[in-house]
């Protein structure tokens, strides 16, 4: 190997070895997941772009990625994934699947990245993508179409670090594992308009009583109570969600004894983001915004119902606390807990509310 190719990982090198000085030109890596799920990634992609930075690299993702993927400096481009029979986070646009195939087949990836998992369902879909060369994960007796270029997928450690072991694999150097979540001016422009109190020294806290399955939800009249001890103090609360979490957040603000400021469905990502951003404290399910306050800063304090702590909860514990109960049925696969939803209700409200009293002390 030269001195013109001695950046590359051996094996690139080594499979190129009749094209002196090659390198990658296109880069596909596919990881067609929600929120937390994706800005877990971010590692991974920076350590990919900074490995090959004339490369172009893109996201293959769901459609809420597309702004992300443009926002992120790690990648060049986007391609929506309309989902497939057998992946639960999209349901498939089976008309759109040809197409799909099709402009990957187009892009001519020299290499196409699996992320997204063990590879059941996803390793023989990309075999069909035309790309020079796949990598990605692959359980025991598991297809993929170049065994060298994949790792078994880990079963243990966070998911960036999961992510990350495919980057050991293929000799991609780590750049750090922090998260990104690049925000704006203009997003902190549209928070002042939806709520000029972010930006008047107002001490407040968001709490975001909501979560994607009714399963990983802390009861919402336990957030109230957590919320009232939190504004006894002195403590403006700011309530959070989606539209369609109207409901629960409805039941978190009818218990409270001091008005919120509740901006349930009017907020977009970004400016929810930027409301994070600036916030003292965030009280939340483990879900996709404790990641954003984990790749901002900003303390959290997060009750885990179902997820697997060890995978998911935030690497800086003393800015991130996660309270959670053990449970046989943990991790849970269910969207409606079948049994008494004991990793929920075995989380006390006194101990988040002094988890919580303690993150604003520091």
């Amino acid at each position: 190997m030269g001195a013109a190719d001695a950046h590359l990982p051996l094996w690139f090198a080594q499979l190129h070895a009749d094209e002196p000085g090659a390198e990658p030109r296109r880069i596909g890596v596919f990881r067609a997941l929600v929120l937390g799920d994706l800005l877990c990634a971010v590692p991974a992609l920076r350590a990919l772009k900074r490995c090959f930075p004339k490369a172009d690299v893109g996201l293959i993702g769901l459609p809420w990625a597309r702004e992300f993927a443009a926002r992120l400096p790690h990648v060049d481009h986007f391609i929506e994934f309309p989902g497939y029979p057998g992946l639960p986070e999209r349901t498939p646009q089976f008309d759109a699947i040809p197409g799909f195939l099709q402009t990957l087949q187009a892009a001519r990836y020299d290499l196409l990245l699996q992320l997204h998992g063990n590879g059941s369902i996803v390793n023989p879909l990309l075999a069909a993508c035309g790309a020079r060369h796949l990598a990605g994960f692959v359980e025991p007796g598991g297809f993929c179409a170049e065994p060298a270029l994949h790792c078994p997928w880990p079963t243990e450690g966070s998911e960036v670090e999961r992510l990350l072991r495919l980057m050991d694999h293929l000799g991609v150097p780590r750049q750090g594992t922090d998260l990104e979540f690049p925000l704006t001016e203009a997003d902190r422009r549209e928070l002042a308009a939806l709520w000029p109190g972010a930006f008047s020294g107002t001490r407040y806290v968001c709490v975001h009583a909501g979560a994607q399955l009714a399963s990983r939800q802390w009861p919402a009249a336990r957030f109230a109570a957590v919320a009232n001890v939190l504004a006894d103090q002195g403590h403006t609360i700011v309530l959070t969600g989606t539209a369609a979490e109207t409901q629960c957040v409805g039941e978190v603000a009818a218990a409270l004894r001091h008005d919120p400021v509740n901006l349930v469905g009017r907020t977009g990502l970004w400016t929810l983001g930027a409301l994070i951003e600036r916030a003292s404290l965030l009280v939340s399910n483990d879900t996709g915004v404790s990641h954003i306050a984990a790749a901002l800063g900003t303390r959290s304090v997060v009750v885990s119902c179902g997820a697997d702590v060890s995978r998911w909860a935030p690497a800086d514990a003393t800015r991130h606390r996660v309270l959670w109960a053990a449970m046989p049925c943990r991790p849970c696969a269910h969207r409606v807990c079948p049994y008494d939803h004991g990793c929920a209700t075995r989380v006390g409200v006194e101990a988040v509310a002094q988890a919580a009293l303690a993150a604003l002390g520091s």
